[in-house]
C-alpha cells in the first residue's frame, strides 16, 4: 500500500514539475530578442557595492568606463563596504575619470550592508536610471547602451538582464554555469509571463523615482540579501506590466562561478534564505512543490538502491521526465549563452540537482551562512 502511494505521489509531482518547466520554457521563448535602435538619452548612475574586491574592481571599472555610452550621461559610484584590503585605493585611481567613492562607516553591526551601500549611493546619485552591478563582473562595450535603450523603448520601471558565468576553470565550475543558466532562465521566464519572480542584482536597472516611491528597501532592509529579488517583488506588486527582461547578448554581464563547494553552498543558502519572505504565496507554493518533487525523487532513489524493485519503473520514468523537460528548457538558454557544450553534463546535473535542492531547501531557511567574511543569521 505504501509503495502504491509513493508511486502515485511521484507520478503527480512529476507531472506538476513537467508542466511548470514547460511553462517556464514558454515564458523564455515569449521574450523577443532585443536590439537597440536609438542612442540613449537618459542619465544613468551605475552603482557598485564592493567589499574586499581589490582583485576585481579595477577591471570592472575599466569595462564600465569603456562603454559605448555618452560620457555626459554616465555617473559611476562605488561604495566601499568596510574593506580591509586595497579596494578603496584602487577605486581612487579612477577618480580622475569621474568615478566617485563612498565609504560606509557604520559603527553598529547591520544585517544588510549591501542594501545600506546601495541606498547610500542612491541618496547622492543624479541619474534618472539606477543600474546595479557587482565588483567582480565583466561586460561588453554595448552593455549599458543596450539596457538603457530597452528602458527607453519599453518605458520600463525595472529591467532585469542576463548574468552568465564565464571562464570556467574546472568541471565543477562548468556544472555551476549550467545550473546558473537554469536560474537566470527561471527569472526571465517569469517576466515573460508577466509574473516576475527572480532577478540578479549584478545586472539590474530601475528608475530612481520608482525606488523612492517604493520606499527603497523599507520592509526588507533587515534581511542580509534581497536587494534585487525582494525589491523586484515590491515593484511588480504595483507595476507588473512595467517590469522587463532585456534579452540581448549585448546586455549580458559575466561573472565567475564559485571555486569550491563551500563557497557555492554559502551562496545558494543566501539566495534561498529570501524565499521565506515572499509575499506572493503563489511563488511560495511553486517553490514548495519543486522541493517536494525532489524530496520524493531522493527518497524513492534511496529505496531503489536498497533493492525495492517495485519502485524502480516509476522512479526511472520520473527521472527521465525530469531530464527531458530540463533539456527542453535549457537548450534555448544554452544557445542564447553560446554554451551548447554544457548540455552534455545535464544527465549528471539532473541527478545531483535532486540532492542539492533538498539540502538547500532546508539549509537556506534554517541555517547560517558566510557572506563577504561575515556570519549571517
Amino acid at each position: 500500500m505504501a509503495t502504491q502511494l509513493i508511486n502515485v505521489f511521484l507520478a503527480v509531482f512529476t507531472g506538476i514539475y513537467a508542466v511548470l518547466v514547460w511553462y517556464m520554457r514558454a515564458g523564455w521563448l515569449a521574450l523577443p530578442v532585443f536590439s537597440k535602435k536609438t542612442r540613449p538619452v537618459t542619465k544613468v548612475s551605475v552603482l557598485i557595492a564592493a567589499r574586499n574586491e581589490e582583485a576585481n574592481i579595477g577591471r570592472t571599472l575599466s569595462d564600465i568606463l569603456a562603454q559605448d555610452f555618452p560620457a555626459d550621461l554616465l555617473e559611476v559610484i562605488v561604495v566601499d563596504d568596510h574593506s580591509t584590503d586595497n579596494t578603496s585605493a584602487i577605486v581612487q585611481t579612477f577618480a580622475p575619470l569621474g568615478v566617485k567613492l563612498l565609504k560606509l562607516n557604520e559603527s553598529e553591526p547591520l544585517n544588510s550592508y549591501k542594501k545600506k551601500a546601495i541606498s547610500t549611493a542612491i541618496a547622492v546619485a543624479t541619474g534618472e536610471l539606477i543600474v546595479t552591478t557587482d565588483a567582480d563582473c565583466r561586460m561588453g562595450k554595448n552593455w549599458l547602451a543596450t539596457i538603457v535603450s530597452y528602458v527607453e523603448q519599453h518605458h520600463s520601471f525595472l529591467v532585469s538582464a542576463p548574468v552568465i558565468y564565464s571562464e570556467q576553470r574546472s568541471f565543477f565550475e562548468e556544472l555551476q554555469t549550467l545550473e546558473f543558466l537554469y536560474l537566470i532562465g527561471l527569472g526571465a521566464a517569469g517576466i515573460g509571463h508577466r509574473r516576475p519572480s527572480t532577478c540578479n542584482g549584478a545586472n539590474l536597472a530601475y528608475r530612481r523615482d520608482v525606488f523612492h516611491e517604493m520606499g527603497g528597501f523599507n520592509g526588507i532592509d533587515h534581511l542580509a540579501s534581497g536587494d534585487d529579488e525582494l525589491f523586484l517583488h515590491k515593484v511588480a506588486a504595483k507595476y507588473p506590466d512595467k517590469v522587463g527582461f532585456c534579452k540581448s547578448r549585448d546586455a549580458i554581464v559575466y561573472t565567475d562561478a564559485k571555486a569550491n563547494l563551500r563557497g557555492f553552498l554559502h551562496q545558494r543558502k543566501r539566495w534561498a534564505s529570501k524565499s521565506t519572505h515572499y509575499k506572493n504565496k503563489g511563488l511560495v507554493a511553486l517553490g514548495v512543490a519543486i522541493w517536494l518533487f525532489n524530496c520524493l525523487l531522493l527518497f524513492t532513489g534511496i529505496a531503489v538502491l536498497c533493492c525495492d524493485t517495485v519502485l524502480w519503473p516509476m522512479f526511472t520514468l520520473a527521472l527521465a521526465m525530469k531530464l527531458m523537460v530540463e533539456c527542453c528548457f535549457l537548450y534555448p538558454l544554452c544557445r542564447f549563452a553560446k554554451r551548447m557544450g554544457l548540455l552534455a553534463y545535464l544527465p549528471l546535473l539532473t541527478v545531483l540537482h535532486i540532492v542539492y535542492m533538498v539540502y538547500i531547501g532546508m539549509a537556506g531557511n534554517i541555517g547560517k551562512y558566510q557572506w563577504k567574511g561575515r556570519r549571517v543569521n
